[in-house]
């Protein structure tokens, strides 16, 4: 078992990350989730909290706060980091090393040497910019694995490159990532 934190941000494709850690969970790691605001009011946190046993944190300010210190709480005793969906903001304000938010704290925060695993949910138009591009290179030399998105219909009606990839590639990558799938 592993203790996982998992970070979603804003995209239509957060609900993926409510299947993804439903099957972490089935697969006896221990998912804390953290979102951000946005990716809060597309998702309730409260269906991470139903679908792992933990509470999902959105900020560690006012009544939602569980502790002195929440993103260093979070940090702490983790085994691996998945960033999903991550939007372009979020890859952008990781790659420059921003803390504005729980996620971003709790991210800066992990321990040198936790596997970390970034998987982009975006237009196909914003994946393809080249500050976009230039962002997820910045995190794939601080030594995030990318998990590519995937080609298909979006919501917005486009085609192309930028779904999040399906809650089965990203359980067998943080499988891998753990030492525990080939």
């Amino acid at each position: 078992m592993a203790n996982i934190l998992l970070c979603c941000s804003a995209s239509v494709s957060v609900y993926k990350a409510c299947d993804l850690a439903s099957k972490l969970a089935q697969r006896g790691h221990r998912v804390r989730t953290a979102m951000t605001e946005n990716a809060a009011r597309l998702v309730s946190p409260q269906l991470f909290h139903a679908v792992t046993g933990e509470p999902a944190q959105v900020t560690e300010w006012g009544e939602e706060r569980r502790g002195a210190m929440d993103h260093i709480e979070l940090s702490r005793a983790v085994d691996l980091v998945i960033v999903a969906p991550c939007s372009a903001d979020l890859a952008g304000r990781l790659a420059h090393g921003l803390a504005g938010d729980l996620v971003t704290t709790s991210l800066l925060a992990v321990p040198a040497g936790v596997p970390r695993l970034v998987c982009p949910a975006m237009n196909p138009h914003m994946l393809a910019n080249p500050a976009v591009q230039r962002n997820l290179e910045v995190l794939r030399g601080d030594g995030w694995c990318l998990v590519e998105p995937e080609v298909g219909h979006m919501a917005c009606g486009d085609e192309g490159a930028g779904r999040l990839a399906e809650p089965a590639t990203i359980v067998a990558a943080a499988e891998r990532a753990l030492g525990q799938g080939a």
